[in-house]
């Protein structure tokens, strides 16, 4: 079964690495398939930032603009999803800046985020919800960046244009909290029961 899983994956990057190449020779169509692959992952990253529908569809657009005049600057095709995050991530910034606005969690977001029933994985008395609204906006942008979209601690660390090691710091902070918030949902639960 792994070894069907892992064909399927290298075919997928085989892929990827051959639209990318197209498009870096001028082929838009592979740029667009490339793009539209990835365009609801730049949407939720561009929402998790900025906090409201508009902004994030602007954000997309913008991205969009930006990756298609420096795709040919693209140099391991491979990554290509996280270089379209990074754009993302960048663009959502600069609105940020531009806008002075401060970074927002929406808490509509985490509908979007998680398949999972929060009453499955933790007691009732603590929600993600509640788990999340205890972390700074960097530790949930680290925690989303590794668990959500499945980047490795490096890889969220270059994304956030800050060391490795503090990219680790936020990691284990925001980890600590969140366990602190379970146990501390658990004695309650016990108490009440």
């Amino acid at each position: 079964m792994r070894l069907i899983v892992r064909q399927v994956k290298v075919k997928q990057v085989m892929g990827i690495i051959e639209r990318v190449k197209k498009a870096q020779q001028g082929d838009e169509q592979a740029f667009l398939e490339l793009f539209q692959q990835y365009e609801a992952d730049i949407y939720r990253t561009a929402y998790v930032y900025l906090g409201n529908s508009e902004d994030a569809l602007d954000v997309v657009q913008e991205t969009a603009y930006k990756s298609y005049k420096a795709i040919a600057t693209i140099k391991e095709p491979q990554y290509f999803k996280t270089w379209l995050i990074q754009i993302a991530i960048g663009c959502s910034i600069d609105m940020l800046r531009k806008r002075k606005k401060e970074v927002q969690w929406s808490p509509d977001l985490l509908d979007h985020l998680t398949a999972v029933k929060d009453e499955e994985d933790i007691p009732l008395s603590v929600s993600l919800r509640d788990l999340i609204a205890y972390l700074t906006a960097e530790e949930k942008h680290v925690i989303l960046l590794r668990f959500y979209y499945d980047f490795t601690i490096r890889e969220a660390a270059e994304m956030m244009g800050i060391p490795l090691g503090t990219g680790k710091t936020l990691l284990y902070r925001a980890l600590k909290k969140l366990r602190m918030r379970v146990e501390e949902g658990d004695s309650r639960e016990f108490k009440s029961n």
